[in-house]
């Protein structure tokens, strides 16, 4: 099981490997950029050569990196849906940069256009994306979503609309977040309900197309549709659903990152690693 915690670039893409080694991190995320910003310095080569020796060296197993927030793939303002556009392939040539393969984003939202539109436009911009950046390294994962307002993805149907859409598909993943889809309705804090959830998910997109797992309890209630992020087994899913998961031999080479509250101490992720690493069956 290759667990870790999503960490702050703060000082610099170094600072963001050793803050995740201090911890014992074997994974990181990142994002490559400030989030709430549309624009971002350019990164130099230096940067690049640093990031990848360092990586190398702290044996950090797996590096993914997550968009920025403001990118919405399914607005249908011209203004937002052109800014996105640009950002989110700024985002995808970041990532060519600093040799990490995969990144994460969050569907889109439709703002009023219907959820028909929205997917229909998620996809179209993937395409014209992947059309633009020919021969990427990268996978761009779709991350499920709790479908807070009119935000897109989840129900896993909307993932798999999106996919078959997608011309390039083994450029498309998933990342799957235990929060998103409990609070999306999927129960998945019993056994019977867990293996339900994954049939589910593999007969209509495939379990192979699951990259990355977000680790994150709920603070809100199953089918709440609010995303809001508790620490593992302290919030309404306990620690069964967790126990299932770092189990479950289909997703042991497959990297598990918390994004649970935490101070610049990071305690709050050791405490977190451990009780994950605990759960786990000799």
């Amino acid at each position: 099981m290759m667990f870790g915690a999503h960490m702050s670039i703060a000082g610099g893409f170094e600072k963001a490997l050793v803050r995740g080694k201090s911890i014992d991190c074997q994974v990181i995320q990142i994002f490559t950029k400030n989030n709430l910003q549309w624009k971002a310095k350019k990164i130099t080569k230096k940067e690049c050569d640093g990031f990848h020796s360092l990586s190398k060296k702290l044996k950090i197993k797996q590096v993914v990196a997550h968009d920025s927030y403001l990118i919405n793939l399914a607005s249908p303002a011209p203004n937002q849906y052109s800014k996105s556009i640009e950002a989110f392939l700024d985002e995808v040539d970041r990532c060519e940069m600093l040799q990490i393969p995969f990144l994460v984003f969050h569907p889109g939202s439709h703002a009023g256009s219907g959820e028909r539109a929205g997917l229909k436009k998620i996809a179209q911009s993937i395409n014209l994306i992947l059309n633009k950046r020919k021969g990427l390294n990268i996978s761009l994962l779709l991350e499920t979503t709790a479908g807070q307002g009119s935000n897109l993805g989840y129900k896993f149907e909307n993932l798999s609309e999106v996919i078959k859409r997608v011309g390039e598909k083994e450029s498309i993943g998933v990342c799957l977040d235990t929060c998103h889809i409990f609070a999306a309705g999927y129960d998945i804090t019993t056994e019977k309900g867990y293996h339900k959830t994954f049939e589910i998910f593999d007969k209509l997109i495939g379990l192979e197309k699951i990259k990355v797992i977000h680790l994150n309890d709920s603070k809100k209630e199953l089918g709440s549709r609010v995303d809001r992020h508790e620490h593992i087994g302290k919030g309404l899913m306990g620690l069964e659903p967790f126990r299932l998961l770092v189990n479950d031999n289909r997703f042991t080479g497959i990297p598990k990152i918390l994004e649970t509250p935490k101070g610049p101490d990071l305690k709050e992720d050791i405490k977190n690693l451990k009780i994950l690493r605990n759960l786990i069956k000799n």
